[in-house]
C-alpha cells in the first residue's frame, strides 16, 4: 500500500480534532491498541539505562575507590554526550529509519558501559572515553516512541492522550530507575548493576525496532536543510522555554539535597523527589484523562504559568511535612506540560523532520536540568536553602517569559493545522 501522511490520516477519523471525542477514549483504549503497550514498554525498558545512568556512575566510581569529584566528571561527561547524541541519532532516525540506527547505538552504549565496569579507573582516560560513548550512542527512543504514535493510534485524541501518558510514565521510571539500580548493587556489585542495566537497555530497545510499527515506519520526505528541525522558529521557542523548565527541575534536585541536610535526615531527600513524582503522576493522569479544545500552544503558557507558581512556595522550607505538602503541589503540572508539549512540538516540527524535532526537546530539557544544578551548588553554598529554590521558581518564571515573548511565532495558523499533525508516515495505514 502507498505511504500515507499520518496528518490525513488523522483528519479522515472521527473525533480527531484538538478537542475530540469527549471522555470516549480513554487510557485503556490506547494501551489496548495493537502493540501500543509492548512499544511503551519496551521504550520505558530501554531507558532504563539513561534513567539511571548518573546514579549508577556515582555508585560505581565510589566502589571504585573514586571521589565524588570523579564521579561527579564523569556524570557530567555522560550527560552532555547523550546531549550532544540525542538530535544526531534523532536526525539519522527521520533519514533511515529505527531498526538500522537505535540498534547499533544501544549496542554501542552498552558496550561503552561494559568496558567502564571491566577495566575500572585503573585508566581515567578510558573511563571518561567509555561515558562518553555511551552517552552519545544512547538511542533517540523518546523521540521515536512519539514519532510512532500516530501510526499504531491514528486518531489524533488518543495520540494526544497517549502523550499524556507517556509522561506519567515517565515519572514513575525517574522513581523506580535509580531505586532498582541500589537494589542491584546492594544485591551484587556496582559493576554488576551497570552490566545488568544495561542489558535490560537492550532487550527494551529490541522490543521496540523488532515490532512492525517501528519496522514499517518512515519518516515523510524532508527538505534538505543544514538546521533540520532547528529551522522552526516555533520549536526553537519552545526549546528555549524548556530549557528553563529543565532549570527548574535541575535546581530542585540540589536545594533538595540541602534540605535534607538542614533537617538530618538523608531520607527527607528521597521524599521530597518521590512527592514532585507523585504529584506529576496525579497531574499527568487527570490531564491526559480528558480530551482538551484549543490551540496547546495557548494551554501550554497556561500550564507553564501554573508550573512556575508552584514552585514559588517552595522558598518558604518550611517543616519537613508541609514541605512534601508544597513539593507535591509543585509536581502536579509537569506531567500536563510535558504532554502539552509533545503536541506543540508535533505541530511546529518541519516535515520529515519528528524524531528529531523530539530529541532536541530532551537535549534541551537535560542541558537546562544541568545549568540549573551548576547555578543552585554555589547559590546554596553561599546563601541558603530558600534561594536554591528560588533558583527554581526563576526558572518556572523564565520558561513562562518565553512562550509569552515569542506567542506570535508559536500561532499555527488555522490553514495549517491538519498539516501539522505528525509529520511522519507509514506504510500499511
Amino acid at each position: 500500500m502507498p505511504v500515507l501522511p499520518v496528518g490525513a490520516e488523522v483528519a479522515q477519523q472521527p473525533g480527531a480534532g484538538e478537542g475530540g471525542d469527549g471522555g470516549a477514549v480513554g487510557y485503556g483504549a490506547v494501551l489496548r491498541a495493537p502493540y501500543a503497550a509492548r512499544l511503551l514498554t519496551g521504550t520505558l525498558v530501554g531507558r532504563l539505562p539513561h534513567v539511571t545512568g548518573p546514579v549508577a556512575l556515582v555508585l560505581f566510581t565510589r566502589s571504585e575507590g573514586g571521589g565524588y569529584g570523579l564521579a561527579g566528571g564523569l556524570a557530567a561527561a555522560y550527560g552532555i554526550a547523550t546531549a550532544v547524541g540525542q538530535p544526531l541519532l534523532g536526525r539519522a532516525v527521520d533519514l533511515y529509519g529505527q531498526l538500522r540506527v537505535q540498534l547499533p547505538a544501544v549496542v554501542l552504549s552498552a558496550l561503552g558501559m561494559v568496558a567502564l565496569a571491566v577495566a575500572g579507573m585503573d585508566s581515567l582516560p578510558l573511563a571518561y572515553a567509555a561515558v562518553v560513548v555511551a552517552g552519545l550512542f544512547t538511542p533517540p527512543l523518546e523521540g521515536g516512541l512519539r514519532a510512532l504514535w500516530p501510526s499504531v493510534l491514528v486518531r489524533q485524541d488518543r495520540v494526544h492522550r497517549a502523550y499524556a501518558l507517556d509522561a506519567v510514565a515517565q515519572e514513575v521510571m525517574f522513581t523506580v530507575g535509580p531505586l532498582l539500580v541500589t537494589l542491584f548493587v546492594s544485591w551484587w556489585s556496582a559493576g554488576a548493576a551497570l552490566l545488568v542495566i544495561n542489558a535490560i537497555g537492550v532487550a527494551g530497545v529490541l522490543a521496540v525496532v523488532t515490532s512492525r510499527p517501528s519496522l514499517v515506519w518512515r519518516s515523510a520526505p524532508r527538505e534538505a536543510h543544514w538546521l533540520g528541525a532547528l529551522r522552526s522558529g516555533g520549536l526553537l521557542a519552545l526549546l528555549g522555554s524548556f530549557f528553563f523548565v529543565g532549570t527548574a527541575l535541575g535546581a530542585i534536585t540540589v536545594a533538595g539535597v540541602a534540605y535534607a541536610d538542614d533537617h538530618g535526615r538523608e531520607a527527607v531527600y528521597g521524599g521530597l523527589l518521590a512527592a514532585l513524582s507523585f504529584g506529576a503522576l496525579v497531574g499527568g493522569v487527570a490531564y491526559g484523562a480528558r480530551s482538551w479544545a484549543g490551540a496547546p500552544e495557548r494551554r501550554l503558557r497556561v500550564l507553564v504559568a501554573l508550573l512556575a507558581v508552584g514552585y514559588l512556595p517552595l522558598t518558604l522550607t518550611p517543616g519537613v511535612a508541609p514541605m512534601m505538602v508544597l513539593a507535591a503541589v509543585s509536581g502536579l503540572f509537569l506531567a500536563p506540560a510535558l504532554a502539552c508539549a509533545f503536541v506543540v512540538v508535533d505541530r511546529h516540527a518541519p516535515k520529515g523532520t519528528v524524531t528529531e524535532a523530539f530529541s532536541w526537546l530532551v537535549t534541551a530539557f537535560g542541558v537546562g536540568a544541568a545549568a540549573g544544578t551548576a547555578v543552585a551548588g554555589p547559590v546554596v553554598e553561599r546563601a541558603a536553602t530558600a534561594w536554591g529554590f528560588a533558583v527554581a521558581g526563576g526558572g518556572g518564571v523564565a520558561a513562562l517569559l518565553v512562550l509569552l515573548a515569542t506567542a506570535r511565532v508559536l500561532t499555527v495558523p488555522a490553514a495549517s493545522r491538519g498539516a501539522a499533525a505528525p509529520s511522519g508516515g507509514v506504510p500499511g495505514h
